[in-house]
């Protein structure tokens, strides 16, 4: 089989840089300066290089996550949902006035954010086993569904931040990771992120669980040939991603934000759907990968933000770097599509 990694991982991060550079050119108040900026500014500043590795955290572990569904031969693009309603639960639990002990506060509040992101994606599983939906297409409805809830929640919610009615209150500084980089929000979730693409990455490559949820993802005939079932890798490849989303979402609470505001995750899940599909679900892969989106979305950002522009270059390039993403899979299935046609045509000739 023609392997399509080297294309991906190399066309779609060069496809939004290519756009960042146009922006800068016909838009920047003094171009040399902005893409001078744009290739050094980040690694320059404590803050931005410090942004820089926490947003990687966030893309290798939400990417984590959608390459464990995507292994398995599923599409979990309910990962904005996740994160969002995960870090909601989380502030939520961590704000809350329970009087328990610290740490019991913050493993509950660690284990309602896992099983918020895991139920999210566990439906999905449920209505594909019983109803036959596409994961696809129910995991973007459920997270479609959930972003509004968690939005009136916390619009509505009686503890509110008095300072601002978009936000819960800020979590107590005891549950806080402690900055590595200050001032940036660069904290142990970068290490921990490391890690965890490290563990699926021997989890997946190195054991029987691993391969056989990889056989099921790449050739489902031969596996259901081999006699492996499909429940038991349908229900925890999509536990465990919604799992790894809402787990991104307690670390941007506790590690970045400090609290729960409106549409704190927005574009998060989706820049690490585009991570994973660079590397084609590779989790050690998606470690230079993240480095290097990660790079690109806070340079942009830092540009537009010192040039003064009045639009969000970093939202135009991730929507170029998707796109450029979709153009290889979108050429794949029409000559799937146009070899499925020649082979009915030859079955009906000599039928």
């Amino acid at each position: 089989m023609k392997k399509k990694f080297p294309f991906q991982s190399v066309i779609s991060p060069l496809t939004g840089f290519i756009v960042c550079i146009l922006i800068i050119l016909f838009c920047a108040q003094n171009p040399l300066s902005a893409l001078a900026s744009l290739f050094t500014g980040t690694f320059t500043s404590p803050y931005y290089f410090g942004s820089m590795l926490n947003t990687a955290a966030f893309l290798m572990l939400a990417g984590t996550g959608a390459s464990l569904s995507l292994k398995a031969g599923n599409m979990n693009l309910g990962g904005e949902g996740q994160i969002y309603t995960g870090g909601f639960v989380a502030a939520l639990v961590l704000t809350s006035s329970w009087k328990i002990p610290s740490w019991l506060l913050f493993t509950l509040a660690l284990l309602l954010c896992l099983a918020s992101g895991a139920g999210m994606a566990l439906l999905s599983a449920v209505l594909k086993k019983i109803k036959g939906a596409e994961v696809l297409l129910t995991s973007y409805l459920i997270s479609a569904a959930s972003i509004p809830i968690v939005d009136g929640l916390i619009t509505s919610s009686r503890t509110q931040a008095e300072q601002n009615l978009l936000a819960l209150p800020y979590i107590d500084s005891v549950f806080r990771f402690p900055q590595l980089l200050a001032p940036s929000p660069f904290t142990i979730s970068f290490f921990f992120a490391i890690a965890v693409c490290l563990s699926s990455w021997f989890f997946l490559t190195f054991t029987y669980s691993g391969r056989k949820l990889t056989l099921w993802g790449t050739s489902p005939e031969f596996a259901r040939y081999c006699g492996f079932k499909s429940d038991p890798i349908l229900l925890s490849s999509l536990t465990l991603s919604g799992a790894l989303h809402a787990l991104t979402g307690f670390a941007a609470v506790c590690g970045t934000f400090y609290t729960c505001h409106l549409g704190f995750a927005s574009g998060m899940g989706w820049n690490a759907l585009s991570a994973s599909l660079i590397v084609s679900s590779n989790p050690l892969a998606l470690i230079p990968a993240s480095l290097v989106l990660a790079w690109l979305y806070t340079s942009a950002d830092r540009v537009a933000l010192t040039q003064g522009f009045a639009f969000d270059i970093g939202g135009i390039v991730q929507g170029c770097v998707l796109f450029a993403i979709a153009i290889p899979f979108s050429i794949e299935k029409i000559k799937l599509a146009r070899l499925e046609k020649k082979q009915d045509a030859s079955q009906e000739a000599r039928s």
